[in-house]
């Protein structure tokens, strides 16, 4: 068959985060897939390709750079780029979806793109945190991937979540980060058990908590953070009798001595040291700071901040093996509690 005119073929997804380099090295291989274009197919220059998809220049070289590492194109000097192989097939299509792309969901991205390498495509999404982005992203995309993974993370109508998911059904299925009660059917998940996790680590730092008379957790009203986080806090304060208040906005709490916050936002932890400072009391001694999720800035600040955090990278890959190595486990990842001068 004649091939097809390939700019009738490619396809860039502007509701999807998956760069757009990969987008067009993942057009161009379906397109191989289907024999849309024959063996020995000339492609269009860089140039061209930049132009005629209001790309840049670099992102058309990327893609075709990843196409050739791969061996599907070669290329010949003088005259460009063209199909080199026709029986590649891509068996593994992964729809990734996540509620938001913080630092530590881009740790969780790049470890489980760097595990999965070269041997599937990726289609990449974000929904915000919003049930009726999640769902419509989903049922546009639902027949075309062979492996769904999905961080299932909702501001509300998180009880809505397991029906759309459970329409993906006979899709492999992986559950990242948090896992949610009535999915019907068979799948693997790799998360965080946030309220045996918390309690935990609550326990190594007994030690330290010891000279603290209250713990205060600043947990925001409208969030998505699970409700079990929650549980395992009041779980560790009522057992090892800490008195202990959950704070739905700390720029309105007062800040006394012989009391530890835990913050969980990056926002609040600003405000939070804010706060304390402006009161003249010293993180460490005075009052006792524990921060969610570990990044390299609180290695410093303050000569240090306690943190409990999960191996966000160990996440991804984890995540990846499933796939690649085609299990479907329940794999969980812990908390790791790094003690520091606040506390």
């Amino acid at each position: 068959m004649a091939s097809e005119n390939i700019y009738r073929i490619i396809q860039i997804d502007h509701e999807s985060v998956t760069p757009k380099y990969i987008q067009l090295a993942n057009s161009i291989l379906k397109a191989v897939e289907k024999g849309f274009v024959e063996k020995d197919y000339f492609l269009p220059s860089i140039n061209d390709l930049s132009y005629e998809m209001d790309i840049s220049r670099d992102t058309a070289e990327k893609a075709y750079k990843r196409l050739k590492r791969i061996g599907v194109i070669g290329s010949v000097p003088g005259k460009g780029f063209f199909i080199a192989k026709t029986d590649f097939k891509q068996p593994i299509r992964i729809f990734l979806i996540f509620n938001k792309l913080s630092a530590h969901k881009k740790i969780i991205y790049d470890s489980f793109v760097a595990t999965i390498g070269d041997q599937a495509s990726i289609d990449f999404y974000i929904y915000n945190n919003d049930i009726a982005l999640f769902k419509k992203l989903l049922n546009s995309r639902k027949e075309d991937h062979t492996h769904f993974v999905i961080i299932p993370h909702f501001m509300e109508e998180e009880d809505k979540a397991p029906a759309i998911i459970n329409s993906l059904h006979p899709a492999s299925l992986i559950l990242l980060d948090k896992k949610i009660a009535g999915i019907e059917h068979d799948h693997a998940a790799v998360y965080e058990n946030f309220e045996k996790d918390i309690f935990e680590a609550l326990e190594n730092a007994l030690p330290k908590l010891e000279k603290y008379q209250t713990i205060k957790i600043i947990f925001p009203s409208y969030t998505y953070f699970p409700e079990e986080i929650l549980k395992g806090f009041i779980s560790f304060c009522q057992q090892y009798a800490f008195n202990y208040k959950v704070v739905h906005t700390i720029a309105q709490e007062p800040i006394k001595e012989s009391e530890v916050y835990i913050s969980l936002m990056e926002e609040d932890l600003v405000v939070l040291i804010e706060k304390i400072l402006s009161c003249g009391l010293k993180p460490g001694k005075d009052v006792g700071i524990i921060s969610y999720n570990e990044t390299p800035l609180k290695k410093i600040l303050l000569n240090g901040i306690t943190t409990f955090s999960t191996n966000f990278s160990a996440m991804g890959e984890a995540a990846a093996r499933l796939i690649l190595n085609d299990e479907k486990k329940i794999i969980e990842i812990p908390f790791t509690l790094t003690l520091r001068d606040s506390l």
